[in-house]
């Protein structure tokens, strides 16, 4: 029932940013620590491409999961290439990316509930 590709990526989509989040959460928290490196989360572009190529549509891809990577960025003094402004624009760009796709995720369950009451 919800293994639909649109279901399918928009739940993928949410994994993803949520991955993200925690990530940039986890990197503002260690901004002053000495030889932290920041974490980097993707999901995108493997996402993009299990839809293209209709991998998610034939149900050998069940949902894309994220993943993440140490950044290369050069470090500060202390060994940290955490960058603050850097994360509150990520953060703030993959909230929003979050409450669309919630958004259209909604948008689902109500079609989905408006047909079940005119069946």
């Amino acid at each position: 029932m919800f293994d639909d590709v649109t279901s399918v990526a928009l739940g993928s989509a949410l994994t993803g940013l949520a991955a993200r989040q925690r990530a940039i959460a986890d990197n503002i928290a260690n901004v002053e620590t000495p030889g932290y490196h920041a974490t980097r989360v993707s999901f995108e572009d493997s996402l993009r491409s299990a839809v293209d190529d209709g991998s998610i549509a034939s149900g050998s891809v069940t949902s894309v999961g994220p993943t993440s990577q140490k950044s290369l960025e050069p470090t500060r003094l202390n060994g940290s290439n955490v960058n603050l402004d850097t994360e509150t624009l990520s953060s703030v760009d993959t909230n929003l990316r979050y409450q669309l796709t919630l958004r259209a995720v909604d948008h689902d369950f109500s079609i989905l509930k408006t047909s079940m009451r005119s069946a």
